[in-house]
């Protein structure tokens, strides 16, 4: 599975001043599970190691790309012309991790300036290689090195890559009302917990799929999964989710097993056990009684085990 990713982040010693920012979670725990496709636009447009620094200059609905030494260099059209090839090169990637506040690659709060002698910025910037490519690949997962560094975040950032990168995999070959129908199944439990009024909606399209042109409603269903998939599961949703699973195995464990699987579900709600925890016991009811609709739920293991992601949240 492959992600796109600032070169910086990797070690490679591509930044203005010659450094990196090398961050050891993504090429030590990520880099187990990730092939990674280092991109630097600034070096890709033709600016050199080291070289003079850049910054965003207007107002958030025009911004520009300027050199700080010589405001008249103006690099906003180089990067936006990369990030469409790149988007074009880079179309079989699941994901991006961006390098958080620089100009070309923050995705947000990035320093802008009024003008180009003003030295008080406002955090209202993005990138604009980060936007240009976003807005090519408006459903392609992506995120921040600094954010990564939330639990909620990063859990929430690695189960949407992992599910557009099944939907790539659908995607291979031409699409099918039943393909359709059983990639929005198996994610159903994933949806709701992270927007109820998308479950509905996305439920809708999949039951009219039929009478639509596939491709097109293919576009629209992806667009507005990945949509809602951006809003982090809360700790509420989680727990209507745990106890709507709950409920498929209430006529088959005694009644000690259902106050304890209460409980656990409770304290979760709480706050005082990780997700992790009710997951797991779930997980072991289902071994003992099979519900075939809950097992193929993907909420069940969006991701690895081994990245202990809801061992945080």
């Amino acid at each position: 599975m492959k992600l796109g990713i600032s070169s910086c982040l990797l070690g490679e010693n591509v930044r203005y001043d010659g450094g990196h920012k090398r961050d050891r979670f993504i090429t030590g725990t990520l880099g187990e599970y990730f092939e990674f496709v280092p991109v630097c636009p600034e070096m890709a447009i033709g600016l050199g190691v080291p070289r003079d620094p850049i910054r965003l200059v207007g107002k958030p609905e025009a911004i520009r790309v300027v050199s700080v030494v010589d405001p008249q260099t103006d690099l906003t059209e180089k990067l936006h012309s990369f990030a469409a090839q790149t988007a074009r090169r880079l179309n079989d990637i699941s994901g991006y991790i961006f390098k958080s506040k620089s100009p070309s690659c923050g995705t947000q709060r990035v320093k802008l300036y009024a003008n180009e002698t003003s030295d008080q910025p406002a955090n209202t910037g993005i990138g604009q290689y980060a936007q240009a490519l976003t807005e090519c690949e408006p459903n392609l997962p992506v995120e921040e090195d600094g954010r990564l560094n939330d639990p909620v975040l990063r859990e929430n950032f690695i189960e949407r890559v992992y599910i557009y990168h099944r939907w790539q995999r659908l995607r291979r070959n031409a699409l099918t009302v039943a393909g359709l129908v059983d990639f929005h199944t198996r994610h159903k439990l994933a949806i709701l917990a992270h927007d109820h009024l998308a479950y509905a909606s996305l439920g809708r399209l999949i039951a009219d799929a039929g009478n639509h042109d596939l491709d097109k409603l293919g576009e629209q269903y992806i667009h507005g999964l990945m949509t809602a998939l951006k809003r982090p599961a809360t700790r509420r949703n989680h727990t209507n989710v745990l106890q709507h699973i709950q409920g498929y195995l209430k006529a088959d464990i005694d009644r000690g097993d259902k106050a304890e699987l209460v409980e656990v579900i409770d304290q979760y709600r709480l706050g005082r056990l990780p997700l992790i925890v009710p997951i797991t016991l779930l997980k072991h009811h289902l071994r003992k009684y099979s519900q075939p609709y809950i097992e193929q739920q993907v909420y069940l293991s969006p991701h690895p085990s081994e990245l202990m992601l809801r061992n945080l949240i």
